[in-house]
């Protein structure tokens, strides 16, 4: 779905459609909030989507979001994106290290992606410190607990817009 820009009968510019974005999440993160807040702070997914969604109104644009534990339903979601949405912000989760099936959806996507992380993986464990979709993806955002969605939110906008 393209965006365009026209000038409406009052001699203003506006956006033809609304901008679509989706919040995917990956494996655990419905359990944000209660798995290692010291690690992943203690706000849930529900609230950062909710934060997510405020800032969407702010920037002009809409944020769905989608959560599921399986790597197959993560890659179909990335495949069915294509012509409903504009842009993707992913926290692939622990699929960050492990799925070329994510990888290859996101490369094959023609929806650009930005990787989202709470924490700063490379302040982690040395088998976090790769990612395989981060390379596919137009860039990475880690380390800010909720802020790093807020922020992938405004990337990918921002992205999107100059593409216009």
């Amino acid at each position: 779905m393209a965006l365009e820009n026209c000038i409406d009968e009052t001699g203003n510019w506006r956006l033809v459609d609304t901008m679509k974005i989706l919040a995917l999440n990956g494996p655990n993160l419905d359990k944000l909030g209660e798995r290692e807040p010291d690690v992943y702070g203690s706000a849930r997914l529900n609230d950062i989507v909710a934060l997510l969604k405020e800032r969407g109104k702010v920037l002009g644009v809409d944020v769905d979001s989608y959560q599921s534990n399986e790597e197959g339903e993560l890659v179909s979601k990335i495949a069915a994106a294509a012509g409903v949405f504009n842009g993707i912000i992913f926290n692939p989760a622990a699929y960050t290290h492990t799925s070329i099936a994510l990888r290859d959806a996101v490369a094959a996507s023609p929806v650009p992606c930005v990787e989202v992380h709470l924490s700063n993986v490379h302040a982690r464990e040395e088998f976090r410190h790769k990612s395989l979709t981060a390379g596919v993806c137009i860039g990475q955002i880690m380390g800010f607990g909720a802020q790093s969605y807020l922020l992938g939110l405004e990337a990918i906008v921002e992205h999107l817009r100059k593409q216009n």
